[in-house]
């Protein structure tokens, strides 16, 4: 059954309601928002897959598409899509500690939950009967629904000299990663996703704490759940060392890894 989404248009005359149908569903690599990155485009080795849903799944509804490198994505934040808003937020790039009008940000607590986010189109599939676009570069939670797709046009999209106000460059930091040897071995045993090792390095070095952790001094740990991974690591300063990975869906003895005992 296909999913639909209301969205609420306020006006001081009246309230009219517009109905949204969901086209697709994300499957991403990030299961919680932690560890999403803020922006897209950041991690590209963050696959993803666009599952149309039936009565969007023609062949022809993507026909040309695969011309286009990039793809817009318009899409819902259905986690926090019941939990209101307000016209002030505190946005992390600004340490969480300086007030911003919602409209001057990408926060997700909007008065219409809904994101815009460009990602690189790797394919198209089908598999089992269903039709499945394939991306990178994504910065979206797994299950999140998608509204639109529209391609990605570089003479219009792209303004080399446009002002980014208080985000006018991409994040940086200064984070190290370093990895038990035990969870490099298993990384590099997991054939269905080569790139693991890699995309736990550069979401780390993203550093994904909440402003108020990057204050404090002492030892961190932390845990997060990447793909069907569960990922643990520990912060000392500016450094993260990934202690432990388990895969969460089975209890294999393949599937487990300890820190050795001498680190």
């Amino acid at each position: 059954m296909t999913a639909v989404f209301f969205i609420q248009i306020f006006s001081e005359e009246l309230m009219p309601s517009y109905q949204m149908q969901v086209l697709g569903t994300i499957r991403s690599p990030y299961k919680q928002k932690f560890a999403i990155p803020r922006q897209p485009g950041l991690i590209a080795e963050a696959k993803a897959e666009l599952v149309l849903e039936p009565g969007y799944d023609d062949d022809a509804i993507v026909r040309g598409i695969e011309a286009f490198s990039h793809l817009w994505l318009v899409f819902v934040f259905h986690q926090t899509a019941d939990k209101g808003w307000s016209p002030l937020v505190r946005p992390p790039r600004l340490g969480g500690n300086e007030k911003k009008g919602v409209f001057a940000t990408r926060a997700t607590f909007r008065p219409n939950p809904i994101g815009l986010s460009v990602v690189k189109l790797e394919g198209v599939v089908r598999t089992q009967g269903r039709l499945i676009i394939q991306l990178s570069g994504v910065d979206l939670l797994d299950g999140t629904p998608i509204l639109d797709i529209k391609p990605y046009l570089p003479y219009a999209d792209a303004i080399p000299d446009a002002a980014g106000g208080f985000a006018d460059a991409a994040p940086e930091t200064d984070m190290t990663v370093s990895f038990e040897p035990a969870v490099l071995e298993f990384c590099q045993r997991q054939k269905d996703q080569p790139e693991l090792a890699v995309l736990i390095e550069k979401v780390l070095k993203q550093d994904p704490r909440p402003p108020y952790k990057k204050q404090k001094a002492e030892q961190q740990s932390y845990g997060m759940t990447l793909y069907h991974f569960n990922i643990k690591w520990t912060v000392n300063g500016v450094h993260n060392h990934v202690t432990e990975i388990r895969h969460v869906q089975h209890k294999q003895q393949d599937h487990e890894v300890q820190p050795r005992s001498d680190s």
